[in-house]
C-alpha cells in the first residue's frame, strides 16, 4: 500500500534513490504557458512560410530571419512544452531522452546565438559598405553560412554535453532528474562562446552601424538639393537599409535582454528563479514574430494571404508583396 511518503516520490518503487515531487504550478499558470508555446509555433510558423512561399522576399537578410524563426519555432514546438510537462517535476522520460532534450536545448540557443551574429554582420555590411554590399552578401553565401551555423551547433550542443553523457550515472543524486553536468572549462567555454564572444561583436557592429547611421543623417540634412525631383536614387535605397537595421536592432536588444539572464543566473551569484530565466529566454521566441508585424508592412500582408489560403492559388508564390 502507497503511504504518503511514497506519493510524494517521482519513483515510489525505488524509494531513497528516488527525487521527490516539487510543488507543481497551479493549472491556470500551466494554460497560460500552453497557450504562449501555442502563439510562438503558430507565429513563427507563419514567418517561415511568408519567407520561404513568395519569392519577392528571398533575400539575404530575410534568409536570416527565416534561420532564426525556424529556432524560435522549435522553441514553441519542443522546448516550451517538455519544460512545462517535466521543467519542474519529476522526468519519467528516461536517460535518453533527457540527453535528447539537452541536446536540442543547446543546438537551438547556439543557432539562435550564430543567426544574430549573422544578422549584424549582415547589417553592417549593407550600412557601412553599401557600394559592395550586393557582391559580397548573396542568396548562395547566404545559405552557406546559415547552414554553418546550424552544423556548428549541432557539433557544439554534442561535444558541451559529451562529458555530462559519459559521468551521467555517477553525478546522478537521484532518479527523477534531467540535468547537464558541466566542469569549470566546459562552462567557461559556454559563457565565452555564447555569451561573451557574441555580445561584444554584436555590440561593436551596432554601434558602427549607430556612428554610420548618425553623419549619413547628419550629411543628408546639411546636403542642399536644388531640384529635389532629382533626388537620388541611393539615397532611398540607404533609408531602406537604415529601417531594417532598426527593426533587426530592436530584434537583437530583445534576444541580448532574454538570453543574458539565462547564463549570468547560471555563472554568477544572481538569485534568480530558473524558471523565470528560463521562460524570459523562451518568451523571445514569442516577440520576435510580433516585432515583424509592427515594423514589416510584408509581414502583416503575408500574413493575410496566408490565413485566407490564397496561398493554395497557381503562381500565388509570385505575388507583390514588398
Amino acid at each position: 500500500m502507497e503511504t504518503t511518503e511514497d506519493a510524494e516520490l517521482c519513483f515510489p518503487l525505488l524509494h531513497n534513490r528516488s527525487c521527490r515531487k516539487p510543488p507543481s504550478d497551479g493549472m491556470l499558470v500551466n494554460v497560460l504557458l500552453y497557450f504562449i508555446s501555442l502563439l510562438t509555433a503558430a507565429l513563427n510558423l507563419l514567418v517561415i512560410i511568408s519567407i520561404s512561399h513568395f519569392r519577392q522576399l528571398h533575400s539575404p537578410t530575410n534568409l536570416l530571419i527565416l534561420s532564426l524563426a525556424v529556432s524560435d519555432f522549435l522553441v514553441g514546438l519542443l522546448l516550451m512544452p517538455v519544460d512545462i510537462l517535466f521543467g519542474e517535476t519529476c522526468w519519467y522520460l528516461g536517460d535518453f531522452m533527457c540527453a535528447l532534450f539537452n541536446v536540442i536545448d543547446y543546438i537551438i540557443i547556439s543557432s539562435s546565438v550564430g543567426t544574430m551574429v549573422l544578422i549584424s554582420i549582415d547589417r553592417y555590411l549593407a550600412i557601412c559598405d553599401p557600394l559592395h554590399y550586393n557582391i559580397r552578401v548573396t542568396l548562395d553565401r547566404t545559405k552557406i553560412s546559415i547552414c554553418l551555423c546550424w552544423i556548428f551547433s549541432v557539433v557544439y550542443g554534442i561535444v558541451m554535453l559529451m562529458d555530462s553523457l559519459i559521468h551521467y550515472d555517477s553525478d546522478r543524486i537521484c532518479y527523477g532528474e534531467c540535468f547537464i553536468v558541466h566542469t569549470y572549462i566546459t562552462g567557461v567555454v559556454d559563457l565565452v562562446l555564447t555569451v561573451i564572444a557574441p555580445i561584444t561583436i554584436i555590440i561593436v557592429l551596432y554601434m558602427r552601424i549607430f556612428v554610420v547611421a548618425v553623419s549619413q543623417a547628419q550629411a543628408m540634412r546639411t546636403h542642399i538639393v536644388s531640384v529635389t525631383q532629382q533626388r537620388p536614387v541611393g539615397l532611398t535605397a540607404k533609408k531602406s537599409e537604415l529601417k531594417a537595421a532598426r527593426t533587426l536592432g530592436v530584434v537583437v536588444v530583445v534576444f541580448l535582454i532574454c538570453l543574458c539572464p539565462l547564463y549570468f543566473s547560471a555563472f554568477s551569484a544572481m538569485n534568480l528563479s530558473s524558471t523565470f530565466v528560463t521562460w524570459l529566454f523562451f518568451c523571445n521566441s514569442s516577440l520576435n514574430p510580433l516585432i515583424y508585424a509592427l515594423f514589416y508592412p510584408w509581414f502583416k500582408k503575408s500574413m493575410k494571404l496566408i490565413l485566407t489560403f490564397k496561398i493554395l492559388q497557381p503562381d500565388s508564390c509570385d505575388m507583390t508583396i514588398l
